[in-house]
């Protein structure tokens, strides 16, 4: 029953439903908590709401580095897995800062088809990714429950 999971083997839907839950986690450690939506919701894949009760992000959960233009103007957040980090950035403000550094916006995959995705970061884009990564805390262990 408590058999670790081969990620590679799982389908989409249970790989997204994993990197629901891994990320979760991570946010709950920057004050966080997480809403699935069965389905999108203006773009978002879930809502992650602030413990301060002001703050909401719509996110929309991908596998790597990926900008649409279909998420233009909804006031997404992006977030993915790259080598065991999290990376949770705001679509449209880090577009134009990618746009403006790379050359993405001259691809036919940008111009013809409006997306585009990065198999792979290169440092350039790690260092341009630096202030959207999430950093978990270690884990604080089973905390002893009272006997109320």
């Amino acid at each position: 029953m408590f058999d670790r999971v081969d990620y590679p083997s799982l389908n989409s839907r249970q790989q997204e439903a994993y990197n629901f839950q891994k990320v979760s986690a991570v946010l709950a450690d920057y004050g966080f908590t997480t809403i699935r939506l069965s389905s999108d919701w203006r773009g978002a894949d879930f809502i992650a709401q602030h413990f301060d009760g002001t703050s909401f992000l719509k996110v929309q959960l991908k596998g790597r580095l990926t900008f649409d233009k279909k998420y233009l103007d909804m006031d997404l957040y992006i977030c993915f897995p790259d080598g065991g980090e999290w990376f949770l950035y705001p679509h449209d403000e880090f577009l134009k800062t990618v746009l403006a550094s790379t050359n993405i916006g001259r691809t036919s995959s940008w111009k013809d088809r409006g997306g585009y995705s990065f198999p792979k970061i290169s440092r350039k884009l790690r260092e341009l990714l630096q202030p959207y990564r999430l950093v978990a805390n270690p884990p604080i262990g089973i905390l002893p429950v009272g006997d109320d």
